[in-house]
């Protein structure tokens, strides 16, 4: 049979007939970071496959690359199931599924009191499974969600993710509010990585966040909404707790609340894991990238993400005990710890807690600019590079302002 492998892409000819399990043991892959795919329809471990069969091994985890028996059967109705979830010890058919999905995620509003009814959502979209799976979610639970697309510049990749997300916005009539980083900052994150001192994972999530704040309060939203996933939270409070890292601890929440300057941003696919949400966008016939960004090579959090694996494997549902657990018994013993005091930009206005945000100084560095000096009521600021170098290293990170 022959079996198309993704990210990267290759294609490989292996004997048959054997069951899912079966192949990709011999193909070393963990089962629960893909999803195996014959034409339109998803297989569950215990599928048979046939010698003439062609099938695609997807991965869905970040950093991951005659004589049938009865298949498992649906939890809800008892239908034949087309995905099984380890963590829960059920298996699902598609409608059941796909409603099980939704159900999470109300679950996930409705805790945490993300946002009403009549609310301006901004959803915060990549072309990625998880950003156009809550953008589908929230659509068809009936919010008034928008999204908004930032194009970074990654060559073919950024330019793939831009027609995902404008073919899906067109075939749902959906605001999208698209913006291009280059024409509108003047740089793109390739060269940002070159150029400036921050890693370039580093300077993309730094822009993301601002640039979502920023058109959020100019466009009058009332919230933004992020697809991360159980995945990305669970890796993300193993870093902080490893590094022991309180301030982000303390922030890492799923409803971050409006300041002065800044509209609430909120995770509502917290209770739904990274392979339930590829699931979702397959089976509702989501066109999204399924590659990863070319720049994310070395990234810590895939390090974080690789060792939650791990151990998901060996026991099923550690991801969720981990991070749910942290929300319902620990969250509290962190509140106050987040001391950061905000003060407007003196370039953009936006919020920061030195004279220069972030992104300001990001982009100047970038760019070869001056912050300084700065005309301030009619006089020239005589503030020094190593005064503004001081300012930095006493700075609260983006993440502590926008959220990681």
């Amino acid at each position: 049979m022959k079996v198309r492998l993704r990210n990267p892409d290759r294609e490989v000819e292996v004997t048959g007939p054997r069951r899912v399990r079966d192949l990709l043991s011999e193909l070393s892959i963990d089962p629960d970071t893909v999803l195996v795919i014959r034409g339109r329809t998803l297989l569950t471990r215990d599928e048979r496959l046939a010698e003439q069969d062609q099938v695609e091994i997807r991965p869905v985890i970040s950093g991951g690359s005659g004589g049938k028996g009865p298949g498992p059967k649906c939890r809800r109705c008892r239908g034949p199931a087309v995905i099984e979830l380890r963590r829960h010890n059920a298996s699902f058919c598609q409608g059941c599924f796909i409603h099980f999905v939704h159900e999470q995620v109300k679950r996930a509003i409705k805790d945490h009191a993300m946002f009403e009814p009549e609310d301006r959502i901004l959803v915060a979209v990549s072309g990625g499974k998880d950003s156009l799976a809550l953008w589908d979610i929230l659509l068809g639970l009936g919010y008034r969600a928008s999204a908004l697309y930032l194009g970074l510049g990654i060559g073919e990749y950024s330019d793939r993710s831009g027609e995902a997300v404008k073919a899906f916005a067109e075939e749902r009539d959906a605001e999208l509010i698209p913006v291009d980083l280059r024409a509108e900052y003047g740089f793109d994150i390739p060269t940002a990585g070159r150029k400036g001192s921050r890693s370039t994972c580093s300077v993309c999530g730094l822009s993301k966040r601002y640039v979502f704040n920023r058109v959020a309060v100019e466009h009058g939203f009332d919230v933004v909404a992020t697809g991360h996933n159980l995945d990305d939270e669970a890796a993300t409070l193993l870093g902080n707790t490893l590094r022991w890292q309180t301030e982000y601890i303390a922030r890492q929440y799923p409803v971050l609340v409006e300041k002065e300057g800044m509209v609430k941003k909120v995770k509502p696919l917290h209770r739904v894991a990274e392979r339930e949400t590829a699931a979702y966008a397959f089976l509702r016939g989501i066109d999204y990238v399924v590659e990863e960004c070319p720049l994310v090579a070395g990234n810590t959090q895939l390090k974080y993400k690789e060792a939650m694996n791990q151990l998901e494997s060996g026991s099923p549902g550690t991801k969720a005990s981990f991070y749910l657990g942290y929300l319902d018994r620990a969250a509290g013993l962190f509140k106050g710890v987040d001391a950061a005091e905000l003060s407007a930009c003196e370039r953009c206005a936006q919020p920061t807690t030195a004279r220069f945000c972030a992104f300001c100084r990001a982009r100047a560095q970038v760019l070869g600019e001056r912050l300084l000096p700065i005309v301030d009521s009619g006089s020239v600021n005589e503030l020094s590079d190593r005064d503004v170098a001081r300012e930095l290293s006493d700075e609260a990170m983006p993440a502590e302002i926008y959220g990681a």
